[in-house]
């Protein structure tokens, strides 16, 4: 299961990458935002790290204006390891290198093509353990 959410700036292309994870046969979970009002990213980044971090969904993705806010709040619950990456490479090494746990990009950064890709690297990507493991480790300490 997959954990998704937005605040305002992020809800169309939220809505995009629903699209994808209901294309390709992937279930998520909805925290939020379901308006274009206004409202504070914060509340959405706890929603999807508590989330992660709990084990309720195994991952989760994060959108906001530029994905640095949305994503800076998440990483503020344990366990929660969310990257900001508006590449495909930097989705990819958070994966193979960082474990990361939740995905966020900003829909005022990347487009719906890119934004895509980007998920789907980072869906597809494996973490390679090893000496990475040990760097994880010394994070989550």
């Amino acid at each position: 299961m997959i954990a998704l959410g937005s605040d305002h700036a992020g809800l169309e292309l939220k809505r995009e990458v629903m699209k994808y994870l209901e294309e390709k046969g992937l279930e998520y979970k909805d925290y939020g935002t379901c308006t274009a009002d206004s409202c504070d990213y914060p509340i959405y980044g706890k929603a999807v790290g508590k989330a992660v971090s709990s084990g309720e969904c195994e991952k989760g993705i994060l959108i906001c204006g530029t994905g640095l806010g949305i994503s800076i709040a998440a990483n503020k619950i344990p366990g929660v390891r969310a990257a900001c990456c508006s590449d495909c490479f930097s989705a990819e090494m958070s994966r193979r290198h960082n474990d990361s746990n939740i995905l966020a990009f900003g829909a005022r950064v990347v487009g719906s093509g890119l934004a895509l890709k980007i998920v789907e690297c980072w869906l597809n990507t494996e973490f390679e353990g090893g000496r990475h493991a040990r760097r994880v480790a010394m994070i989550e300490d």
